[in-house]
């Protein structure tokens, strides 16, 4: 089938050059920091964890979400979800992949990752995060291209392939769940130690993830013939509906523990964040929008009438992936940190080196979604 991803327009491969340009791009300026090390980064010793660990772990978050398609489908069998499953898991294997890319080019040297397999330490959460992320990347490819290798057979996927979905979607919660972790059981920083911190994680997936694939849903019936059909998008857009309240509840929550009882490492955080502390405050422009992004979205998501209409359906999605980018991709990394353990103020913002590695791995994640899609989209056609 992969054959089908080498037949395209001048529009498809347009797309493909410049997503391979942004890849050299970024490419160029990750082997200057081989060179130079991390120091081209904005990133220092107070603020250890920047940009790519933040985009690493928003997109655990984006392919968790796959759960969203697929466990309606197979364990209640929602029939519309059934056109556009192997799209979630499609959109998960790219995600997965830049996840683990991000982890690379954050280690500084990319041979420090074999350290966690000759001298593996289950005692580490991050151990285990790319234990659980690997596997969850070997699920989706092989469940996804058998399922479409039946459809275009016009067969039912072989008998082994239901057992690896049911444990497909456990193990969706837990590669976001054991994220959650990896900051959450550091005892040391006041706004990650949270019990509620998996739990906000899972919502924001469930809200940003669907989201993404409603956008790239009409970009697939727009530039095709493949229709993923309404009733779908319209659950999807409630599955995320939802998510976004549940979401947005929970921030809340993180509000009023750290302001009601006053402790002081949580509270400074979120002043940070919103209001700026000891005259710092570079990140305040980026958390009101994404405040003022997430209560659109929810205007626009809760009213029956907008979120049935496709043109504002979009915006509705867009401006929830863009704010769940935003809080949990970029200020919630970053917050944790703030203040450092001398109460002093250490603030980050990603160099241009820096942004410019990054989105060479969102477009190498691009460029996966796009052949899979292509693959997808060209045998759905055929059937059809």
């Amino acid at each position: 089938m992969l054959e089908k991803a080498l037949m395209g327009g001048k529009r498809y491969w347009s797309w493909l050059i410049l997503l391979l340009a942004m890849m050299s791009v970024g490419f160029r300026f990750y082997l200057l920091q081989l060179n130079q090390g991390l120091t081209i980064t904005g990133m220092s010793r107070d603020v250890s964890w920047g940009l790519y660990i933040a985009q690493f772990t928003f997109l655990v978050g984006v392919a968790a979400s796959a759960v969203m398609v697929v466990l309606p489908y197979y364990l209640h069998n929602v029939k519309a979800f059934g056109q556009i499953t192997i799209f979630g898991e499609f959109l998960a294997v790219s995600s997965v992949i830049m996840c683990l890319l991000f982890v690379i080019v954050d280690l500084g040297k990319p041979m420090r990752l074999l350290n966690m397999l000759l001298y593996p330490t289950p005692n580490s959460i991050l151990f285990w995060d790319v234990i659980v992320l690997s596997g969850y990347l070997l699920l989706n490819i092989v469940i996804g291209w058998n399922v479409l290798e039946a459809e275009r057979k016009a067969v039912s996927p072989p008998d082994w392939v239901k057992p690896l979905v049911y444990v497909s979607i456990p193990w969706a919660v837990s590669i976001h769940t054991v994220t959650a972790f990896i900051y959450s059981g550091l005892p040391g920083r006041d706004y990650w130690l949270t019990a509620l911190m998996a739990a906000r994680f899972l919502a924001s997936a469930f809200a940003c993830g669907p989201a993404l694939l409603i956008l790239l849903l009409l970009i697939i019936k727009t530039l095709s013939k493949f229709d993923p059909g309404r009733e779908a998008i319209q659950k999807l857009a409630q599955i995320v509906t939802y998510a976004m309240v549940i979401s947005l509840f929970f921030v809340g929550l993180e509000f009023f523990t750290a302001f009601y009882s006053q402790v002081p490492g949580h509270m400074h955080s979120l002043a940070y964040l919103f209001a700026g502390l000891d005259g710092h405050g570079k990140l305040i422009p980026f958390m009101w929008a994404f405040a003022f992004l997430a209560i659109g979205a929810l205007i626009l998501l809760l009213n029956p009438r907008t979120r049935q209409q496709e043109s504002t359906l979009k915006v509705a999605c867009g401006a929830v992936f863009a704010s769940l980018w935003l809080e949990k991709g970029l200020g919630l990394v970053v917050a944790g940190f703030i203040p450092n353990a001398f109460g002093e103020v250490a603030e980050y913002l990603p160099t241009a080196p820096e942004i410019l590695i990054a989105l060479g791995i969102w477009a190498t994640g691009a460029l996966i979604l796009t052949v899979l899609y292509k693959v997808a989209v060209s045998v759905k056609e055929e059937v059809a």
